[in-house]
């Protein structure tokens, strides 16, 4: 069986699947929050267009979860908001 992790949870998936799929199959709805008032967001086009799926994968932040093959062994975690990851450059 093929398994990522999301945020320290084993993720099955089956070769070909996406990691927004994979995520969605196993019932997680939320990858991201919002920068504008933290509101939960999750895959909604799954074609690339709507950016609500971005995720952190193997420590690189803004990937669309809906376009990147998983792999086994990924490392994904939820993207934080914009606000969260400049809060220590302000």
């Amino acid at each position: 069986m093929n398994e990522f992790s999301f945020d320290g949870r084993q993720i099955a998936f089956e070769p070909g699947m996406t990691i927004a799929s994979a995520l969605l199959i196993a019932g997680v709805k939320s990858l991201r929050t919002t920068q504008v008032n933290g509101v939960p967001r999750g895959p909604f086009c799954m074609m690339g267009s709507c950016f609500d799926c971005l995720v952190i994968v193997d420590g690189e932040p803004n990937q669309q979860a809906c376009q990147i093959e998983a792999q086994p062994g990924m490392q994904v975690l939820p993207q934080p908001a914009q606000t969260e990851l400049l809060a220590g450059e302000l």
